[in-house]
């Protein structure tokens, strides 16, 4: 169930024990081998308790952690409430979904945003997108606008250059950033890295290992002084203020 996309793993494993699958007319039961040609049956009561599932957009402050709480640092979900819910998403207004606590329940959050970075991130209930946007076979882009300094003998090292920084960094070590990289001993995907002004690039990638993009610029000499997450796949950030949220919206898909 959970590799054709109908549900998360998870969930399957609820509804089944719930007794909203069926199998040939049957009650599925937990483990039990299901033939290639079965006709596997997903109850009504199974398809409206997934269609209750949201997933919110948050615009990430500095100093939240996108995951459970740590070093007494606050998880980016104790965000979500009705106080920070944005009233300015005119483009969706057909919606009109009022926040509920039980919103809350199960969000997890769909990648790695770190606490010094800010920026778009993805909370979901729904295993679907969860699966989508952090599965192992997901290929969805995700956008960066990054502020460097060149740092060739690190931060706090000689020849650090804050300004036009674009005029001193080799452009074979721009090409490196494209491709041609590792972390963690494995080789990363191609990268779409381009400057966007004198001392911000912009970076498109298919992957999420922890702090890429900093242990990236790290290796070619770059020092990462912002950091921000503008898109997801097809969904942008856009003009989501900072510490606020917002639906995902019903016509709205990564």
């Amino acid at each position: 169930m959970a590799d054709l996309g109908l549900c998360s793993r998870r969930e399957a494993d609820e509804w089944i024990a719930r007794g909203w699958v069926l199998v040939n007319g049957e009650p599925a039961v937990m483990g039990m081998p299901v033939a290639p040609d079965a006709k596997v049956e997903v109850l009504p009561q199974a398809r409206h308790q997934q269609a209750g599932q949201v997933t919110i957009l948050l615009h990430k402050p500095m100093g939240y952690v996108s995951g459970q709480p740590e070093d007494g640092h606050e998880a980016a979900a104790t965000l979500i409430g009705a106080p920070s819910q944005w009233r300015g998403d005119a483009r969706h207004p057909a919606d009109n979904r009022r926040f509920a606590p039980e919103h809350t329940r199960g969000l997890a959050p769909c990648g790695r945003l770190d606490i010094d970075s800010v920026g778009l991130l993805v909370l979901t209930q729904d295993g679907r997108i969860a699966r989508q946007l952090i599965g192992e076979s997901s290929g969805i882009e995700k956008e960066y606008l990054v502020r460097v300094h060149w740092a060739p003998n690190g931060p706090q090292g000689a020849d650090v250059v804050t300004q036009n920084v674009q005029a001193v960094f080799p452009a074979d070590k721009l090409a490196l950033l494209r491709h041609g990289l590792s972390l963690d001993d494995q080789p990363l995907k191609p990268a779409q890295v381009d400057w966007m002004n004198p001392e911000q690039l912009r970076f498109i990638l298919k992957e999420g290992k922890k702090r890429q993009i900093r242990r990236m610029c790290e290796q070619v000499g770059l020092h990462v002084v912002g950091l921000k997450r503008i898109r997801i796949g097809n969904v942008v950030l856009g003009n989501l203020p900072v510490g606020q949220w917002r639906y995902l919206g019903a016509g709205e898909s990564f």
